[in-house]
């Protein structure tokens, strides 16, 4: 090998941190990494990275190249950040004082691809909230004080305004846009290109223009094993929604998924519960 080649291997070797004959943590050395930052065990680190002042990164994640994790982010184990995501950004809020200490909470085992972006929230002590197991497709963009469930999937270019509460296992399709302050019941799916104003029924399907509940989302609910009494405890439930009468009027058995919808709907609303669409369109037929 040639000198001026061998001094620029060098150069770009990984720094493998050790202890007791194994490798703790696997940092590229353009790597920026503040000194209050906290990294647990078996992190890697790739090259031009940042994590910042009083990050937290925990055991066994993968922060990849030129991926950005910012102050104040509390990040569990087994995460993969992809390159050009930028984690616990500062609110896209004109009123924001960067004084506050706010933070950024991420569960286990979530993967954000490239250009996801995820902001802090803007109130003292306050943190936006993303739960375990997600997936966050290219260009994902989640506002400040968002508060998201486990095991969600956003397809690309999905953002979410402010405030915004996602239960969990929601699946967005690409493109989805959603306003401050509305909320989405576990296990719906929204299609792809909806423009969400308002919230959205647990266990729904959402389309059209504009948006809509149209059915259960089916595929969801056996996907996770509701079938047989409880698929048709829901079924029933949705009709009588469907037709804007009171779930009280039913003796449906108290499922843990009628507990939830029943609890889910009396809970207050800032931006009104989307209805269902009409018998009539022709989308229905």
């Amino acid at each position: 090998m040639h000198y001026a080649e061998m001094l620029f291997s060098n150069c770009w070797q990984k720094q493998k941190i050790t202890f007791f004959g194994k490798v703790t943590m696997d940092i590229h050395p353009t790597a920026e990494i503040a000194s209050t930052a906290k990294i647990g065990k078996g992190v890697k680190i790739g090259a031009y990275a940042v994590i910042e002042d009083y990050a937290e990164i925990g055991d066994n994640c993968q922060i990849e190249s030129h991926a950005f994790v910012r102050s104040y982010v509390k990040m569990g184990s087994n995460n993969i950040v992809h390159p050009y995501a930028v984690i616990g950004g500062l609110p896209q809020d004109i009123s924001f004082d960067v004084k506050l200490e706010t933070y950024t909470v991420i569960g286990n085992s979530n993967i954000f691809r490239e250009g996801s972006t995820i902001h802090r929230a803007t109130r003292e002590g306050e943190s936006t909230q993303v739960g375990s197991n997600c997936y966050f497709m290219t260009c994902i963009h989640i506002g400040h004080d968002c508060v998201i469930g486990d095991g969600c999937i956003f397809a690309s270019y999905t953002g979410l305004g402010g405030f915004v509460e996602v239960d969990d296992k929601v699946v967005f399709g690409a493109g989805v846009l959603v306003h401050q302050f509305s909320r989405i019941g576990s296990l719906a799916m929204l299609a792809g290109g909806a423009l969400i104003r308002k919230d959205v029924l647990p266990f729904a399907l959402v389309a059209g223009t504009p948006v809509r509940h149209y059915r259960l989302n089916l595929i969801g609910l056996r996907r996770e094993g509701i079938k047989g009494e409880r698929l048709k405890s829901l079924s029933e439930a949705f009709l009588c929604l469907r037709k804007a009468r009171d779930l009280a009027e039913l003796e449906l058995p108290q499922t843990p998924e009628i507990n939830y919808l029943q609890k889910w709907i009396a809970s207050p609303s800032k931006r009104g519960i989307y209805g269902f669409v009409s018998g009539k369109t022709k989308e229905e037929e």
